[in-house]
C-alpha cells in the first residue's frame, strides 16, 4: 500500500527532530516548542546551542507567515502545495549538503551550526504549514502529544463500547492517528540508527522521503474543477 502524503510528512517529521537533536547540539528542528525547553538546560549546564534555538522560533515564524502568503497569491489550490512542497525539497537538499559538507557539529553556536539549523527549521517550517492549509483533517506530522492522547481517549472508548453512532468515526480517526504516530516514532529511530552509523550522512534520507511526497502531490487536485452550472431557463409564461 503506497503511503499517504501525511504519513511521509510524519515520518520525516520524527527523523528531522530526532537527527537535528543529536547532529545539532539539542536543536529541534520540527518542534521549535522543545527548544525552549533545551534553551533552559543549555543556559544551566554551560553547553552550547542557545544562539541557534534562540534563532529558530522567529526563523520558523518568518517562514510560516511566508508559505501561508505564497499559498494565498498562487493562483490555485494545486499550485500552492506543489510549489511550497518543492521549496521544502531543496531547503532539505541544502540541508544535507550542509550537515555532510560542515558537519560534524562540535559547537552549537558556530555559523555551521547555526546555517544548517536554521535551514533545517526553515524547511520544517514550511511542511508545517502544508499540513495545517492543505492537510487540516490529517493528525499533526510533527508533534505527538495530542496525537497520542486523542488515541487514548479513542482506545478508552473502543474498549468501554462505542454507539453506532460514533464507531465508523473513531475507527477511522484511530488508524490515520496510529498511523501518523508509527509514522513519527519509525522515523525518529530511523534518524538515530542512520546518524550511529552514517553520521551526518543521515541527512540524505529526509529529502528522498520529500521526493516521494511531492511526487505524490501530483495526484492530489488532479481533477479539473467542474464549471459552474448555469440556471435553467424560465419556460415562457
Amino acid at each position: 500500500m503506497k503511503p499517504s502524503i501525511p504519513t511521509l510528512l510524519s515520518f520525516n517529521g520524527g527523523y528531522v527532530d530526532a537527527a537535528g537533536y543529536i547532529a545539532l547540539q539539542g536543536l529541534f528542528a520540527a518542534h521549535v516548542t522543545g527548544n525552549f525547553v533545551t534553551i533552559g538546560s543549555s543556559l544551566v549546564f554551560g553547553t552550547s546551542g542557545v544562539i541557534a534555538k534562540l534563532l529558530a522560533l522567529p526563523m520558523f515564524c518568518a517562514v510560516i507567515i511566508i508559505t501561508r502568503l505564497a499559498s494565498i497569491l498562487l493562483p490555485r489550490e494545486r499550485s500552492a502545495l506543489h510549489t511550497t512542497l518543492t521549496v521544502k525539497l531543496v531547503l532539505l537538499i541544502l540541508s544535507a549538503y550542509l550537515a555532510i559538507r560542515l558537519g560534524p557539529f562540535v559547537n552549537g553556536d558556530a555559523w555551521p551550526s547555526i546555517l544548517t539549523g536554521m535551514t533545517l527549521v526553515s524547511a520544517m517550517a514550511i511542511q508545517n504549514a502544508v499540513h495545517r492549509i492543505h492537510f487540516g483533517a490529517a493528525p499533526p506530522t510533527t508533534l505527538m502529544t495530542g496525537t497520542t492522547t486523542q488515541l487514548m481517549i479513542d482506545i478508552a472508548d473502543a474498549i468501554h463500547g462505542l454507539s453506532p453512532d460514533t464507531r465508523i468515526a473513531t475507527l477511522s480517526r484511530l488508524r490515520r492517528m496510529g498511523m501518523a504516530m508509527i509514522a513519527f516514532a519509525v522515523g525518529a529511530a530511523a534518524a538515530a540508527f542512520f546518524f550511529s552509523r552514517l553520521g551526518t550522512w543521515c541527512f540524505v534520507v529526509p529529502p528522498i522521503v520529500a521526493l516521494a511526497a511531492r511526487i505524490g502531490a501530483n495526484s492530489i487536485h488532479a481533477v479539473p474543477p467542474q464549471q459552474p452550472v448555469a440556471p435553467a431557463s424560465r419556460p415562457a409564461s
